[in-house]
């Protein structure tokens, strides 16, 4: 009895033993990177800058 008892836990550690040692493989495809265009439109503060330093050579005239 104490036998059969020792061959089924035996038995059920190496089931569990077995059961934990998976492996996986995942495949990792090479990404593509794109550049990235940004404009930014500053001009409407270039003008009013301007605007305002030139105000005075336009009141003078």
């Amino acid at each position: 009895m104490l036998k059969r008892v020792a061959t089924v836990a035996l038995t059920a550690m190496i089931m569990a033993l077995a059961a934990c040692s998976t492996s996986h493989q995942i495949e990792v495809k090479p990404v593509e990177v794109k550049p990235i265009h940004i404009t930014i439109d500053v001009n409407v503060k270039v003008d009013r800058a301007l605007d305002d330093f030139f105000s005075d050579i336009d009141k003078a005239q």
